[in-house]
């Protein structure tokens, strides 16, 4: 069965295995300690715990391996992010939003009603809706939903055959010495931390074409078209070249810890652009740009 949306938030999902717990509770205390026992026992009393007949658990109930649990994410102190986003487009099949910086997607981290989709859904009443690709947290720019579930599989084909163009600004520092336009290829792996992408021996599954759009003093503004979708791509090749974007807190090294406070005066100087393709419904070739620019200013 289809469980409903809670304040713009889906079930997650957790399967229980074959093992030694007498309760749900202490099975959920045990297993993923992020949450308290104290504060699972709240939420199991909340009825924010439901089995998969959607039924509320109880904190008393016998622990039943080979079934399933769901509950709903909730972050008791989530702290509140000074902006909000944009939408740039809506029809019967697409919503087109301009997502700030510092704003995750999707749920992650300390992020659960501060992120694009929950803000989305609460502000549209669409509990359909479900993101036709993601873009960093610290970067801004274009996203796009889908609002139908018949429409998805097509729109999700476009960014898995490579059928979508792409264009992002960037802020970094200017090289009289290059020539542009320019194309950078590499092969790109995960690195340490684990979050950050390095470049790595061997044939490239990477490739950006670069331009300067126009510089002054020191700084300039960069137009990136990546042909492929790799983490962080854009952020390792500017980087690669000597160019590291501004307010990059990644690269060329790590300056944030993942509980540090932000700084919201320092966003990272990238932005989702612009988006291009033919809208495999409508076959209609189709354009969007974002509201919000990056300057030199």
């Amino acid at each position: 069965m289809q469980l409903p949306t809670r304040n713009g938030v889906g079930p997650s999902c957790v399967s229980l295995p074959a093992g030694p717990w007498a309760t749900v509770l202490d099975f959920l205390a045990e297993r993923m300690p992020g949450i308290s026992r104290d504060e699972w026992t709240q939420r199991l009393h909340a009825q924010s715990v439901l089995s998969e007949q959607g039924e509320p658990v109880t904190a008393t109930q016998a622990y039943t391996p080979h079934t399933r649990l769901f509950y709903y994410r909730h972050i008791a102190d989530e702290p509140q992010l000074p902006f909000e986003a944009s939408i740039v487009f809506e029809d019967e099949r697409l919503l087109v939003a301009d997502k700030p910086h510092f704003m995750p997607v999707t749920p992650a981290g300390r992020y659960v009603q501060q992120s694009l989709l929950v803000q989305l859904k609460n502000r549209t009443g669409l509990n359909d809706l479900v993101p036709l690709h993601r873009i960093d947290r610290e970067t801004a720019g274009l996203v796009l939903f889908g609002k139908r579930t018949q429409d998805r599989d097509a729109y999700h084909a476009l960014f898995r055959q490579q059928r979508i163009h792409k264009t992002y600004h960037a802020v970094a520092a200017y090289r009289p010495e290059m020539a542009w336009p320019r194309v950078h290829q590499s092969r790109l792996a995960p690195g340490e931390p684990f979050f950050r992408m390095q470049e790595v021996p061997g044939p490239a599954n990477s490739e950006t074409r670069i331009q300067l759009l126009h510089h002054e003093g020191p700084r300039a503004l960069y137009q990136l078209q990546p042909l492929s979708g790799k983490r962080h791509q854009l952020r390792v090749h500017m980087m690669a070249l000597g160019l590291p974007l501004e307010g990059d807190l990644f690269y060329p090294q790590v300056l944030r810890g993942p509980h540090e406070p932000e700084d919201f005066s320092q966003p990272l100087q990238l932005l989702a652009q612009g988006i291009a393709f033919t809208d495999p419904v409508t076959g209609q070739d189709t354009v969007f740009e974002s509201q919000l620019r990056l300057t030199l200013a």
